[in-house]
Order: structure tokens, then sequence, then C-alpha cells
């Protein structure tokens, strides 16, 4: 047997096998998607499902804790495109140095959260940097949990942000864990507008 008929073997297992697992899959309903881990990009593949989503027709709403002070590309365009934004708007708790403050503004934009969550008409809701909210104690676990459990049945949410809690890992029907393996950052090249914001 030569090279290409090898490929075309190998080619047709895989598509078998593809055709198997797409047959086998039957359950209609949203996911939860958790994007995690101490690598770049978690944030960026969030509102790339958002893209999608409104790419193909569907309403979306986003909303981000701890960034917020800096200009966001993504805002900027999916704003336009009538996705919702609820933003903390408190900046990375780092700057803000204040836990209370950063609890008080977590909690306000969660109850924005909260609405979108139980809006039927909302295909997807991206909850930008949850995790640390989660980790950190400043949303209270169980009713985050139990609204992320009992949001429309059609309904999508991506959660990103590092350390995502076990609880969030379990209900997830995706998790995704990037991982760093370099950063320009502590090579001292600055975030750039464009691609890292």
């Amino acid at each position: 047997m030569n090279e290409v008929e090898r490929h075309l073997k190998r080619a047709k297992n895989k598509k078998i096998k593809v055709d198997k697992g797409v047959a086998k899959a039957k359950v209609e309903k949203g996911i939860m998607l958790v994007i995690t881990g101490n690598g770049k990009g978690k944030s960026t593949a969030g509102f790339g499902n958002v893209t999608r989503c409104v790419g193909h027709g569907y309403k979306a709403a986003v909303v981000q804790f701890i960034k917020g002070k800096w200009a966001s590309g993504e805002r900027a365009l999916l704003e336009k495109n009538g996705v919702a934004f609820a933003v903390m708007g408190t900046g990375f708790t780092w700057e803000t140095q204040n836990p209370e403050a950063d609890k008080i503004a977590a909690n306000k934009v969660w109850q924005e959260a909260k609405k979108f969550l139980a809006d039927p008409d909302i295909h997807l809701v991206l909850l930008d940097e949850l995790t640390y909210m989660l980790s950190y104690e400043y949303l209270p676990k169980d009713e985050v949990l139990s609204t992320l459990a009992n949001r429309p049945k059609e309904q999508s949410v991506v959660i990103t942000g590092r350390r995502a809690i076990d609880e969030l890992i379990t209900m997830a029907d995706t998790v995704s864990d990037i991982q760093d393996t370099k950063h320009a950052f502590r090579a001292g090249i600055k975030a750039r507008q464009g691609v890292d914001w």
C-alpha cells in the first residue's frame, strides 16, 4: 500500500468515526462552556463565540467582570451589532486595591447578568472573567450556580477566567484549559491594541 492509499484509508476510517458521533448526538439544548487556565486567549475565545452567534442572526449579551477600564475593540464592534454589555468597569483587582468596592461593583453587574440569564430571547451569554468573582468570593456561589442551572433551556453560556471552581467544571458541558507556554509581556513587549485588547 502506498502513501496515498494509506492516507485514504485513514481518512475513510476517521469519517466513519465522526459520522457515528454525529448520528449519536441527539440532545438539543444550550450548552455551558468554561474556558479557563493560565494562558492567553480565554476572553478572546469567548468573544469569538459571541461573534459567531451574532453572525448567525442570534441575540447575545456580554457581562465583563474585572476588565472594563481599557477601550475594548470587541465592545466597540459588537455593541454596533446589537450586543448588550454590562461592564463592572472597575478594572483589574490589582489596580483597585479595594476588595469591598470590588464586591459591590461585582454584585451590581451580577444583577444585570441575572437578567440576561433569564431572557429566553438571548441565545448566548458571555460571562467574561466570572471565575475570579467566585474564587475571590465576591459573588454568592450558590446563587450563581443556581442561576446558571436554571437559565432558559436553549440558552448557551460561555464563562472565562483562570482557576474555574470545581462546581463550574462539573456543571459545564465543555471545558477548555488554555495553558501558558510563552507570553510576549514577559519579554518586555507592551500589550498591543487590536491584538491584546
